[in-house]
């Protein structure tokens, strides 16, 4: 039931790219293209919202319960790590980070690791989007599902540090206002 899903759910991904394009010519790695196009823009608002949240406040938890947005950072560099080598096949380079890592050094570990998405992924395409591996706790998955559960990720740590940066009342970057047109 599970490939069925990740199936129906790049079949949608797919039409939906190929749809928003009906009038240029087909898309020939549709997943891999979309992902890749969403990879400049994560990296810009998410980089951006990394160095937003000030230092003194890299320790903060919405509740006891809760991550605290150094391990958030620390989370988004290590989960863009692992999923981008294993899409690509390239090994990633050694990361050494903490949550109890100072905001500089989780910055550049985030920038460092858009970097390397962005490397490691340029000779990705759909051909192999079958190709089994493992993923988080020696599940089976496809390539696909690795693309996905990126592109998935991405949306969710950015939502995240978007809540955490309002809860201290900071503007996350896709809310500030557009600079005024000259």
């Amino acid at each position: 039931m599970k490939r069925a899903g990740w199936g129906v759910l790049l079949l949608l991904l797919a039409g939906l790219t190929l749809r928003s394009q009906e009038s240029a010519a087909p898309v020939a790695n549709p997943v891999s293209s979309t992902v890749k196009s969403q990879l400049a823009r994560f990296s810009k608002t998410m980089v951006a919202a990394a160095e937003s949240m000030p230092a003194d406040k890299y320790g903060f938890k919405p509740t006891p319960e809760m991550n605290s947005f150094a391990h958030l950072v620390m989370h988004i560099a290590q989960s863009n790590f692992l999923l981008c080598s294993k899409i690509s096949g390239t090994a990633a380079p050694d990361s050494k980070l903490a949550d109890s890592d100072g905001k500089d050094k989780l910055v550049a570990g985030v920038k460092a690791s858009f970097e390397f998405c962005s490397t490691a992924l340029a000779n990705v395409d759909d051909s192999k989007l079958g190709d089994p591996m493992v993923l988080f706790g020696n599940r089976p998955a496809s390539r696909a599902a690795a693309l996905i559960a990126l592109s998935d990720g991405w949306n969710d740590h950015y939502g995240a540090e978007a809540i955490y940066l309002r809860l201290n009342g900071i503007l996350p970057p896709t809310a500030q206002p557009a600079p005024p047109k000259p």
